[in-house]
């Protein structure tokens, strides 16, 4: 083992980054956090105006709170949904000035590769004991190496969008058009507003991050004529019915209810959805950017806003042991209990540093990051994470191994955001929705009601009173 009076690094000073660092003081160690972004949370900021599905007692880490706690932190409503901004603001920037915390950070520090120091991935030979060598570029592109004992890469993916294309690499044209695409969810109702107000904008993606973003063009189009919503997927149309989620089976009711908005958002017309599409070009027209496929080509439009998710990018790790499953891009241990085409993000079995370890001894990747490509990712999950590695390091397999996260199937069902009685020819939840949001439920037969998530923020709700499969609205149809 590396000398045991080296600092811990943790790269990534988000959400699980900070609360590893909070972790390993807990277990007597020194942390050191590297964030290449000027400000704690960086990457969680680029989606700050997004409002988690998650209330925020499952996204502040029990560590941190016992940290903030002890300063006199004003914990926000643990029913509450906060913003990325809300995150950062009101949980990571004051976990990160706390006196325990605020010298072991370091910002604006870029980590570009992690070696052992003196061994290159070839050699074996007492390399178990020599500590890890982090080269790192901080402001003014001054370069230097430190020394630590243990790596945590809390890094994320944000940075690391997946390609438009569905072979997983970037068609042509893609990067040609690189000044009409967002990787994401751009803030359309404010920052980003006039680059996509009165355009023709398509989407393509079918995640929670495609839904957020079909939502907010849906508020725009109606305060601004002209803006049009194309919505591509490569689902084949025999299987649209199941494109919106699990609606009100959802343990994270705010989860569900995104694709219940959605759904209605189609059977209403509001935007053109296209299925079985996998996007093979794109090329510049008179009249826009054309996106085709195998078959076909889509109308031009203004602006595409790609929501495909995202993947890890290993490469600051290369010269290190590091196993992973060829497929999902994750810890070997870990990837047959993360499978998205096995698991939900709630059916996920504990885990820990037991699963998370690599041949290369006293290295964790953690957090988003360490999913590989599966979507299923849940902060809860991190933050158990790394109690477990932060316990390992400490040298406590014991507690390492003692892993007790518990995540219903649907995901963490245990909230009562939509906390009514029930008695909907729907099922329960459809009229803990209406009760919670003010609205009727539909089921007796008539228009759906106008449902409020926020007060002030109206969107649609079909719930049980669409039919069967949705809408597949042909392009170039009349509307």
């Amino acid at each position: 083992m590396a000398n045991p009076s080296l600092p811990v690094a943790v790269i990534g000073a988000g959400p699980v980054g900070l609360a590893a660092a909070a972790r390993l003081l807990a277990q007597g160690e020194e942390p050191v956090v590297f964030e290449q972004g000027e400000t704690v949370g960086a990457g969680v900021l680029t989606w700050g105006h997004v409002r988690l599905f998650s209330p925020w007692r499952y996204v502040v880490d029990d560590a941190a709170a016992d940290l903030l706690a002890a300063s006199g932190w004003s914990a926000p409503d643990p029913e509450g949904f906060p913003t990325g901004r809300d995150l950062v603001d009101r949980y990571l920037t004051p976990l990160a000035a706390l006196p325990a915390l605020r010298d072991r950070i370091r910002l604006g520090v870029r980590v570009e590769g992690v070696a052992r120091d003196g061994f290159d991935k070839m050699k074996s030979a007492g390399r178990d004991d020599a500590p890890f060598l982090l080269t790192v570029e901080s402001a003014g592109g001054v370069t230097e190496t430190v020394r630590v004992r243990a790596v945590i890469d809390a890094s994320g993916t944000i940075r690391s969008p997946n390609p438009l294309g569905a072979s997983g690499r970037a068609v042509p044209g893609e990067a040609d058009a690189a000044d009409r695409i967002v990787y994401g969810i751009p803030d359309l109702l404010g920052a980003d507003r006039d680059r996509y107000a009165g355009r023709r904008v398509l989407v393509i993606g079918n995640g929670h991050s495609a839904f957020n973003a079909l939502l907010d063009l849906g508020r725009l189009a109606d305060e601004v004529p002209g803006t049009a919503i194309t919505w591509a997927v490569r689902r084949p149309a025999q299987r649209l019915a199941s494109l919106f989620g699990g609606g009100d089976a959802d343990g994270l009711p705010a989860r569900g209810l995104l694709g219940v908005q959605v759904r209605a958002m189609v059977d209403a017309g509001s935007l053109d959805l296209v299925s079985d599409f996998r996007a093979t070009r794109i090329d510049p027209s008179p009249d826009g950017v054309v996106v085709s496929g195998d078959q076909a080509a889509l109308p031009p439009v203004d602006e595409i806003i790609v929501a495909t998710g995202f993947r890890p990018d290993l490469s600051l790790l290369s010269e290190l042991r590091i196993a992973l499953d060829p497929i999902v891009e994750s810890p070997v241990a870990l990837a047959p209990l993360i499978d998205p085409n096995l698991h939900s993000c709630g059916s996920v079995p504990p885990h820990g540093a037991e699963e998370l370890r690599h041949p290369e001894a006293d290295v964790y990747v953690v957090g988003m990051k360490s999913y590989g490509r599966a979507p299923t990712f849940l902060m809860l999950t991190g933050y158990e994470q790394v109690r477990s590695v932060a316990a390992a390091i400490a040298g406590d397999w014991v507690a390492a191994r003692d892993v007790r996260l518990v995540l219903p199937e649907t995901g963490v069902c245990s909230t009562n955001l939509f906390d009514a009685p029930a008695s909907s020819c729907c099922g329960a939840t459809v009229d803990e929705v209406a009760a919670a949001t003010g609205a009727a439920a539909c089921c007796g037969g008539g228009t759906p009601q106008v449902i409020t998530l926020e007060p002030g923020v109206p969107a649609t709700a079909a719930a049980c009173c669409t039919p069967a499969a949705p809408q597949l609205i042909q392009l170039g149809a009349p509307r």
